[in-house]
């Protein structure tokens, strides 16, 4: 969870050096968009209303595709509705 935080920039390197050289999968979340569209190759995206979207691609082409899908409602906060569980 935020990986990124208080890292300087040559820790923060290393770590981005380190997850794009790691072979295997890793879980990486993070509010740090230009971290996730530097290593991220896959994006499971949790958009809301118990939509869950996966995307393959990086941040940035997540984003474009879900202001595709969305329209303008992409940019628009939206306030949560809360559901009975029973």
């Amino acid at each position: 969870d935020e990986p990124t935080n208080d890292l300087d920039v040559e820790t923060l390197r290393a770590l981005e050096e380190a997850l794009l050289a790691f072979a295997g999968c890793a879980v990486i979340i993070s509010h740090d968009r230009w971290f996730l569209d530097r290593i991220a190759t896959h994006i499971l995206a949790f958009e809301g209303d118990s939509r869950v979207v996966w995307f393959e691609g990086n941040y940035a082409d997540y984003e474009a595709d879900r202001k595709r899908r969305l329209g303008v409602e992409a940019d628009q906060p939206h306030r949560i509705k809360y559901r009975k569980l029973a």
